[in-house]
């Protein structure tokens, strides 16, 4: 179980969402409705490509307060997480919403800096903190995929390949019992990842907005 003190990243990314409309590259469009609550599937496919989330992302007004700091191009950023998502069968495009809430729109505002390539708060827990560090962006990527199908997918027992399809770089996979105990990002939060008990809605709500954006919902 990774429990992340997101209280104050979600006032930035979260209450961002919440506080401001969704506003296409192309048009205004009315603000974003509160997310769907039916469930949506952390296993899956992903609805948005990887040049969709780089156009809402760059697109969306107002422009978060701070510069991109992530350690790779946010193109490249998006690309790891719709591949890593599609070789785990993990929803990438949640995902990247995910980090976004995270890291405060990859501006690292909180206690994990943009070096530790660490963009969900793994091992951020709300007790003895030790928040993981990866070499690289896309190993941190790959860690945060793992550790999202630990929580989802019932079959993925052990930290290896298989079940996985690349191998394990996630330090907190074996702590998640039982596998598969929150199979849609709607359960994220309260316990889940995450304790506030808005985690989930915002997730969701960038993730709306983001389909919205694209025309997709």
């Amino acid at each position: 179980m990774c429990l992340s003190p997101v209280f104050g990243r979600l006032a930035v990314a979260g209450g961002l969402a919440a506080m401001t409309a969704a506003c296409g590259g192309r048009s205004p469009v009315a603000p974003t409705p509160s997310p769907t609550t039916s469930p949506v599937a952390i296993m899956g496919a992903p609805r948005l490509t990887a040049g969709q989330i780089v156009a809402w992302f760059n697109g969306r007004q107002p422009r978060p307060p701070g510069a991109y700091a992530a350690t790779v191009p946010l193109e490249t950023m998006t690309t790891f997480f719709i591949q890593e998502g599609a070789a785990e069968g993990v929803t990438g495009d949640v995902a990247f919403m995910q980090s976004v809430v995270e890291t405060a729109w990859f501006r690292f505002s909180g206690s994990i800096p943009a070096s530790a390539n660490n963009f969900a708060g793994i091992g951020a827990t709300d007790t003895d903190p030790h928040p993981a560090t990866f070499p690289d962006a896309g190993t941190g990527v790959r860690a945060q995929i793992q550790h999202l199908r630990a929580y989802a997918d019932p079959s993925a027992l052990t930290c290896t390949v298989p079940p996985l399809h690349n191998p394990c770089v996630d330090p907190r996979f074996d702590l998640v019992t039982p596998k598969g105990k929150a199979p849609t990002w709607n359960q994220m939060g309260n316990g889940n990842w995450a304790s506030a008990s808005t985690y989930a809605t915002s997730i969701l709500s960038l993730y709306t907005e983001a389909l919205q954006y694209n025309g997709l919902r």
